[in-house]
């Protein structure tokens, strides 16, 4: 994944805190490869929540054809009945070039599935009384908050001395998603902690900080040791590893280009969870049995820790109210989304990164519920389709979301086309160099065998192509950038040209 797509439109929720939606009907038609298994035609029939059944055949022809209408690459889909996998399967495919299947063990990146899982890391160092929800964060760091370098831009604001892990896990920090957003690139407190709902992958990472402080252990080592092992989770983990080279996903964008794997070298517990359908679904089937946490854990877990009054889910900081949801109850517990349905509690979660789209949707009293995997930007528009004829009506907060059903989005823009240039080793490598975001983002720019190459942190590097001596698009997508050069020198400032029109400096680190 390229690092602009990361940042701005695409990865984070970027799109999302724009308000704008990225998933459209793709132009190009491909085609969408069935996986059709004896074992699956053999499948008992499942019973929707409303108690109507619907076939396996029914199923297939029901995801077939959206995945169809909307151009959606692959799509994972788990459906669970008393609290156990009642159907899997895997459709369409995982790499297009090499004709090559998606499989219900093809690893995928969960994007942000990842929070829900770590959640439950934490609830179950809770259990262990290894952790309190309530003491604040500060009292478990050997020095104050603001000495991290991460977090020097709360000196001054002691609110943070208020922050808890209940707080980070339930989204009330006062932090925004991602700073990067923030006019000065530096995070803020917005608004009094635990006060109100406002989703924040930086409050994930800040409690991710304090589960490893604490433990003295990685979040990839945790997550083995406490999830993924006991519940028998086989090919998850929180960065890419070499056994996954026999079966992964690429994640495709809304024109059906190819974005490849998301190959992390460091865990991101708000984001950079690679696991497959199996053994998603496996996780949650476990929660609906209360395991690997004991019973009065998991019930903490799904406790309402904060109502939600907000209009949309994203901007996550704005501050427009809504009573649309309030018939239903919707807030949020530790780790999850949560509601009223016509079935009674339902918990929920989303995962949204550029080629990435998931949704998690379970009930906790009959202990059913879907989970839908996509390699596909286009993903998120076949969500309610899907749903409400799989399932039945089920009062998802679908608006809230801004889950738009395909056939509702508008076309694609046409893609702008691009005159490569040829420019010499010097012209390239005076553009060289690491750039800085904020103190978490830094763009690193490098010239390999006459081609530049542009990589956020430890992500995967992206081709980038010249127009011109300071202007580069890139090779895989819309995203463009430029360079300010000093007089006769090196790059000093990386402009990034976004989506929306507006542009993005980043200054040359020394």
């Amino acid at each position: 994944m390229c690092p602009l797509e990361l940042l701005f439109g695409r990865a984070r929720i970027a799109a999302l805190e724009t308000g704008e939606k990225m998933i459209r009907p793709l132009c190009a038609a491909f085609a969408v490869v069935l996986l059709c298994s004896f074992a699956v035609a053999q499948q008992p029939a499942i019973t929707r929540l409303d108690g109507e059944q619907i076939e396996p055949a029914q199923i297939d022809a029901t995801v077939t054809q959206l995945m169809q209408a909307a151009h959606v690459t692959g799509a994972g889909i788990a459906i669970f009945h008393d609290r156990k996998i009642a159907y899997l399967h895997a459709y369409g495919m995982r790499d297009t070039e090499k004709d090559l299947p998606l499989t219900t063990d093809s690893v995928m990146t969960s994007a942000s599935l990842s929070k829900a899982a770590f959640a439950t890391l934490v609830m179950r160092l809770v259990e262990e009384r290894v952790l309190d929800l309530d003491k604040p964060i500060y009292e478990y760091l050997p020095k104050p908050l603001p000495e991290y370098p991460l977090y020097a831009d709360l000196k001054g604001d002691d609110r943070y001395k208020k922050l808890t892990l209940r707080m980070l896990l339930s989204h009330t920090s006062g932090f925004p998603n991602w700073r990067a957003f923030e006019d000065d690139r530096k995070l803020k407190i917005h608004f009094e902690p635990g006060s109100r709902y406002a989703y924040s992958g930086e409050g994930i990472e800040l409690a991710q900080l304090v589960v490893e402080t604490v433990t003295g252990k990685s979040l990839t080592e945790l997550m083995d040791e406490e999830i993924y092992r006991p519940l028998g989770m086989t090919r998850t983990s929180m960065v890419w590893e070499s056994r996954f080279e026999d079966d992964f996903a690429n994640g495709y964008d809304e024109y059906g280009r190819s974005l490849g794997p998301e190959k992390r070298t460091s865990p991101a517990a708000a984001g950079s969870m690679q696991t497959t359908l199996r053994d998603y679904a496996t996780f949650l089937s476990g929660l609906l049995r209360s395991k690997p946490l004991g019973i009065r854990t998991t019930g903490t877990i799904f406790n309402r820790q904060i109502a939600i009054h907000s209009a949309h889910q994203f901007p996550s900081l704005n501050e427009a109210t809504s009573t649309a949801n309030d018939a239903i109850g919707l807030s949020y517990g530790l780790g999850w989304g949560l509601y009223f349905s016509p079935y009674g509690k339902a918990f929920f979660k989303e995962g949204h990164d550029e080629g990435w789209r998931h949704l998690a949707l379970c009930f906790r009293e009959h202990g059913d519920g879907i989970l839908i995997m996509t390699n596909s930007s286009n993903g998120e528009g076949i969500f309610k389709p899907l749903i409400d004829s799989l399932l039945g009506p089920t009062s998802f907060p679908f608006d809230w979301e801004q889950y738009t059903p395909y056939n509702l989005l508008p076309p694609l823009p046409k893609l702008k086309e691009h005159k490569k240039a040829s420019l010499t080793a010097d012209q390239l490598n005076r553009v060289t160099g690491r750039y800085a975001l904020s103190a978490d983002i830094v763009l690193t720019v490098t010239v390999e065998d006459g081609h530049l190459f542009i990589r956020e942190n430890d992500e995967p590097k992206q081709e980038y192509l010249p127009e011109s001596p300071t202007d580069f698009y890139s090779a895989a997508s819309t995203d463009e950038c430029s360079f300010k050069p000093a007089a006769g020198g090196p790059a000093q400032v990386l402009v990034l040209h976004l989506d929306d029109g507006k542009d993005l400096e980043l200054k040359r680190l020394p």
